[in-house]
């Protein structure tokens, strides 16, 4: 007995698929064009990232929702939004006035809490995260924490070595894109120093978002895990292979 190919109308294979992707897959058309209801998504998506790029960064917001932790506010070289997406390099730099008043110790660690390319990122799931990581390194000597506005990743490696800490975390509000406005990302660098700059030295963490990205408490075990990696071996980046879940050593992170 012969079977005959069970043939599934391609919009019911479709809709199966996108159940699984936040990819805009089998829109469909009309005449030449998106359906209206696609490109009015469309649009509403690229409104999103524009606004996670310009909304201004609110580091009281920030600090209200890290229970009473120590906080700085920082600056970076970058002086407006403008300068900042023009001038890279200068989100990089640590503004000369608030490097003086910094205070300087013998920390393990420091967390900058950075504006980067999505406040909202920042805004929604930063406090939450760091929390999390810091219930999770009791022993730890931790510095009060940066809020830094008009900043680039590498802007943590100016603060930590101004700071004296040994390593640096920095949660960042990642680029934006079509299917997520608001992904946050943690970049861990051990032995911090200006020019800093190449991903090789670092451990990222990225999409940051329940529940459609890592929950808090699984990024910060990765975290933590990391960190406690990096100070054993004195290192991070391309020489941090460790694989770690949320607690133990289980996945590769690199």
């Amino acid at each position: 007995m012969s079977h005959l190919p069970v043939h599934t109308d391609d919009s019911t294979l479709w809709s199966a698929l996108r159940r699984h992707t936040q990819a805009r897959i089998g829109l469909g058309r009309a005449g030449s064009a998106l359906p209206t209801r696609h490109r009015l998504e469309l649009q509403a998506a690229h409104a999103a990232a524009r606004d996670a790029v310009h909304t201004p960064f609110d580091p009281e917001a920030v600090a209200a929702g890290l229970a009473g932790m120590p906080t700085i506010r920082v600056r970076s070289a970058a002086p407006d939004r403008l300068t900042y997406l023009q001038r890279p390099d200068l989100g990089r730099r640590l503004d000369a006035t608030d490097r003086a008043h910094l205070p300087v110790g013998e920390w393990d660690a420091v967390f900058v809490i950075a504006d980067g390319l999505s406040s909202r990122a920042v805004h929604e799931h930063a406090a939450a995260v760091l929390r999390e990581t810091v219930a999770r390194l009791a022993s730890w000597s931790i510095a009060p924490v940066v809020l830094a506005e008009q900043a680039r990743v590498a802007l943590g490696d100016d603060i930590a070595a101004a700071m004296g800490a040994a390593m640096v975390v920095v949660l960042v509000g990642e680029r934006p894109g079509m299917s997520a406005a608001d992904s946050l990302g943690a970049y861990l660098t051990y032995g911090p120093h200006p020019g800093t700059t190449t991903d090789a030295d670092r451990n990222c963490l990225s999409n940051i978002r329940p529940p459609l990205g890592l929950t808090y408490g699984t990024a910060a075990g990765k975290l933590a895990g990391l960190m406690g990696r990096a100070r054993e071996l004195g290192v991070t980046g391309v020489g941090l292979k460790d694989e770690i879940d949320g607690g133990g050593v289980r996945e590769s992170l690199l």
